[in-house]
């Protein structure tokens, strides 16, 4: 196992180069197109709630399930599902701009806000995505590289997520590529977290929680931050449109990868 760890870590530094990939194609979206942002942000909206309810509350159950049983591994589950949504309210609570008295916030630095709090969840997804890559990785180099592509594939829109409202607030492909580029790195930082530290006692309850909780946190934000601000921007039909396509996608790559 331990000649297969230089290589799980590789891939998941891969993997995460993906979001990055991700930022770069946001930028062929023109910046007057308000259209093509609410369906960019109804997209991204809908790669997260899929991803969440689709993917990562569906692993909570069955680590949680195979290590407390079923329906202890369920009710812990859906526990720790709105504790993650609980503590993503807590954190839009206390951002900076909540604080502003007498000031509303326009547009652009509410597409600001809402790319950095994107950035911020998805970087707390990658963390865990990073440790299971590393963990498949050195038990298994083929069955690696299977959920290192399955990852990089599902990152590229989550890349979109980011760097689409940050350039269109700011104007700056460099910030958009860069926070986008950023929010990868977590995964190569989970693998060697995982390398580090967690390969000694690494359980399936660690991954359990933080998938349960990530799950929430991304419901949280599709709903109350990228939904409300595609509104902003386009129709209901627009923003419905992007919903549909980025669940469709994330269907087509978890199927496929």
């Amino acid at each position: 196992m331990d000649n297969n760890i230089f290589s799980a870590v590789l891939l998941s530094f891969l993997a995460g180069a993906a979001t990055a990939l991700g930022g770069i194609l946001s930028f062929f979206i023109k910046k007057e197109n308000l259209g093509a942002l609410a369906v960019g942000l109804g997209f991204s909206s809908g790669v997260m709630i899929y991803v969440a309810f689709m993917e990562l509350l569906p692993h909570a159950h069955t680590k949680l399930g195979t290590l407390y049983g079923a329906k202890s591994g369920a009710w812990a589950a859906s526990g720790l599902f709105f504790a993650g949504i609980l503590a993503a309210a807590l954190i839009d609570r206390f951002l900076p701009s909540h604080h502003v008295e007498n000031r509303t916030l326009d547009k652009a630095d509410k597409l600001k806000q809402t790319g950095l709090f994107t950035a911020l969840v998805l970087t707390l997804h990658n963390f865990p995505e990073g440790l299971a890559t590393f963990a498949a990785g050195t038990d298994n180099l083929t069955l690696g590289i299977s959920v290192a592509a399955a990852v990089a594939v599902h990152n590229i829109p989550e890349g979109v997520a980011v760097a689409l409202p940050v350039l269109h607030a700011t104007g700056s492909r460099k910030k958009a590529f860069w926070l986008s580029a950023l929010s990868g790195l977590a995964e190569p930082v989970g693998a060697l977290i995982g390398f580090f530290i967690l390969r000694f006692f690494l359980k399936e309850a660690v991954l359990g929680v933080m998938f349960a909780g990530v799950a929430g946190i991304m419901v949280y934000l599709a709903l109350d931050e990228l939904l409300p601000t595609a509104h902003e921007y386009g129709d209901g039909h627009r923003v419905i449109a992007g919903v549909i396509g980025g669940m469709a996608i994330m269907a087509l790559t978890l199927l496929v990868f």
